[in-house]
């Protein structure tokens, strides 16, 4: 299906006999303002205000000056067939199409660019277009009306009152994306899924996190489910949530690799995150790596780990600056060109940016934990994003809790799943962790029970593997 902007035809518009409204000499309803600002916000930011733009259907008509319209049109075309877009690109597309010129030349284009500093407001201009776009309809509307009920034969009046209730309810159909589904389709679903349960009794009913006891809390990850997993700095979140990653992306125990991850890595770069991938795969210490003193057996280990992960359907995205709109429409992108994706991995939720800096930041933090929850239930997969934890856990000297979520209000609420990760004391030293030890707590669970488990952990290769005595 195209995602070419809705072209409704305009012909029966320029037939429209002068309305009592034009006769009083009022221009159509319109904002060159709110025009000219989704335009330039298109041009920030591409990849999130297009595709919402395309998701809404929204028509080149909708915009009333005839430039804006055909600016409209041609940032959809570069977007959909080049999947770039700037000022310069935009530029030079009008230029070759010979229409530059004609939307007002590169004056114009620069002054696009300077009208808004952010797309904070791009929602609020989306929203007043498609608003005047509608009541020109049903201006336009009203007054083919009109002339039909001057002009029809006195025995049609029921098949007139037909058209014109179709005509309106086509206007009011087209502003409201019909979300609802029949009950019979959702219970449908519900009854494949029990069959799929009693046909694979004991099996998964998610995709494997690799780790037995958290596979048998949880029975898998799902999809749209939102996993917060939570800790202090420097317990092991990352890479926890990294070997969930590989254990679902990855070739295990002789079966083939249950689905692709993409790994938003806000922290850490693409290449340490990788040599992490790397060494743990290969059972090799990275102190040991760093300095030189790996031998042939641990050599060849790695080659191996390199080949594979090469083959595994892993993506890193390591772009440090990123909001939550950014991060939508790039997992969006990722997942429309590789198929059976099934994780999104997010680290970590606080270096994520509202699309406002301006409002305060629990509002933005709100804003973002909504984000990745829409994201889960728009890709229909699952979504582990790391959150920091606060040191109230610390000052008192016990298990975290979901209180001690930093910022913490949106976060527990949006969650389906919240895991909380803490190393235990050494049983030798009160002011460090258990070098071998962790502990997950199953803090909430929307469709299961919470609790605890328990896994080791491997510091010299920075991986959690299943517990053992």
């Amino acid at each position: 299906m195209s995602n070419k902007p809705f072209s409704g035809s305009r012909s029966s518009d320029k037939k429209i006999s002068p309305s009592p409204i034009s006769l009083a000499g009022l221009a159509p309803p319109h904002s060159l303002e709110a025009e000219k600002g989704l335009l330039a916000a298109c041009l920030l930011d591409p990849a999130e205000i297009i595709s919402r733009c395309l998701a809404s259907k929204l028509p080149q008509e909708a915009f009333y000056h005839p430039a804006h319209q055909v600016v409209y049109q041609t940032c959809c075309d570069l977007f959909e067939n080049k999947s770039m877009l700037d000022a310069q690109v935009l530029a030079e597309e009008l230029r070759s199409l010979g229409k530059l010129e004609e939307v007002g030349g590169l004056v114009y284009v620069a002054d696009l660019t300077s009208h808004i500093e952010t797309t904070a407001h791009a929602n609020y201009f989306l929203d007043k277009v498609r608003e005047h776009y509608t009541k020109r309809r049903l201006i336009a509307s009203a007054s083919r009306s009109i002339e039909r009920c001057y002009t029809a034969d006195d025995s049609g009046i029921e098949s007139l009152v037909d058209e014109i209730e179709k005509e309106i309810y086509a206007i009011s159909d087209a502003q409201v994306a019909d979300t609802s589904h029949p009950i019979r389709e959702s219970v449908g679903e519900a009854v494949s899924l029990i069959k799929k349960m009693l046909e694979g009794r004991g099996e998964l009913s998610g995709v494997s996190t690799g780790y037995r006891d958290l596979d048998k809390m949880l029975h898998g990850l799902h999809p749209t489910e939102m996993i917060v997993l939570a800790a202090r700095p420097s317990m092991g979140k990352t890479s926890l949530a990294v070997n969930i990653a590989e254990a679902i992306s990855m070739p295990r125990d002789g079966k083939q690799a249950q689905a692709g991850s993409l790994i938003f890595s806000l922290e850490m770069g693409a290449e340490q995150l990788a040599m992490r991938l790397l060494t743990g795969r290969a059972r090799v210490s990275s102190q040991r790596l760093r300095e030189g003193f790996v031998n042939k057996d641990e050599q060849e280990r790695l080659a191996a780990a390199a080949i594979e992960l090469k083959q595994a359907p892993i993506w890193i995205d390591d772009a440090s600056s990123v909001t939550i709109n950014q991060l939508r429409a790039k997992a969006r992108r990722v997942f429309a060109r590789n198929k059976n994706m099934g994780l999104i991995v997010i680290d970590y939720l606080q270096l994520l940016s509202g699309t406002d800096p301006r409002i305060q930041r629990e509002q933005q933090i709100s804003e973002i934990s909504r984000g990745i929850k829409g994201l889960a239930k728009e890709l229909k997969v699952p979504v582990i994003v790391l959150s920091q934890l606060n040191r109230d856990s610390e000052k008192e000297k016990r298990q975290p809790k979901l209180s001690d979520l930093r910022e913490s209000g949106s976060i527990e609420q949006d969650a389906d799943v919240v895991l909380l990760l803490a190393r235990p004391k050494d049983a030798t030293d009160d002011f460090s962790v258990a070098a071998d030890k962790a502990d997950l707590i199953i803090a909430k669970q929307r469709s299961g029970p919470v609790g605890e488990i328990k896994l080791n952990f491997i510091r010299d290769i920075t991986r959690f593997e299943d517990y053992t005595e």
